[in-house]
């Protein structure tokens, strides 16, 4: 994957439960959109994090990534798992600043 070492970060600590590192990722007022729902500061995205870690296990596969410009990046995963339908494709479009993951968000 052609991404920033935080991003890689990120996508290594959501499967590995490591929701404090996963955080960290993000500046202090970073923002999460997933669902309809958005999460800001670190405290709401390791709560956001840790309600989905106690509904549903999945794997994630990245299929593609890509450099939008100087701080936009948007990679693609392939989802497996026990959640409502079972596979699912979403995009994570993330917003850099200063090295760390000023928003996130995930979609379809």
């Amino acid at each position: 994957m052609s991404a920033p070492a935080v991003i890689a970060r990120y996508l290594a600590a959501a499967p590995a439960g490591d929701f404090v590192a996963l955080a960290d990722c993000f500046t202090v007022d970073g923002t999460v959109t997933d669902e309809g729902h958005t999460y800001r500061g670190r405290p709401e995205i390791i709560g956001w994090r840790e309600s989905l870690a106690s509904q549903f296990t999945y794997t994630a596969t990245i299929t593609s990534s890509e450099q939008i410009n100087d701080s936009e990046y948007r990679v693609t995963a392939h989802l497996v798992g026990d959640f409502p339908g079972g596979v699912a494709d979403l995009t994570y479009r993330f917003i850099l600043h200063d090295g760390l993951i000023a928003d996130l968000t995930i979609g379809e």
